[in-house]
């Protein structure tokens, strides 16, 4: 079975994303493997964390986008463009607007791959 693409949304130090890097080490994502780090903020500890796990990253800052309509759009351009089956909050507190699957600082958040495809439950799990 091909492991779930994890997209981690940070915008700060990265514990929980650490967390979640060293679950993966452990093999404790349940099928999951975080494939990108993204975050609102450039220069921020997360980021690093995530390159030195070997974990592509991108900066989408909110500051770029007019109003929170543009930045949610953005954002989904990029979980799109991330082939992302599963989208993690870690931290990132912006409310993303303009889909049903966009919620406020959420910990785990299935991600259909296309429109009207169900969402599936992952057995993620964190000890």
């Amino acid at each position: 079975m091909a492991h779930k693409k994890i997209v981690v949304l940070v915008s700060g130090g990265g514990t929980n994303l650490q967390a979640l890097i060293d679950a993966q080490g452990r093999g404790e994502l349940g099928g999951g493997e975080i494939t990108c780090v993204i975050s609102s903020k450039a220069g921020v500890f997360a980021l690093e964390r995530a390159e030195k796990a070997n974990i592509s990253t991108r900066v989408i800052a909110r500051k770029d986008y007019p109003d929170t309509a543009a930045y949610s759009a953005a954002m989904l351009d990029a979980f799109r463009e991330e082939q992302a089956d599963l989208i993690v909050q870690a931290g990132f507190m912006t409310i993303l607007h303009g889909d049903d699957r966009f919620y406020n600082n959420i910990f785990v958040q299935n991600w259909p791959a296309s429109e009207g495809e169900e969402k599936e439950d992952m057995g993620f799990t964190m000890k």
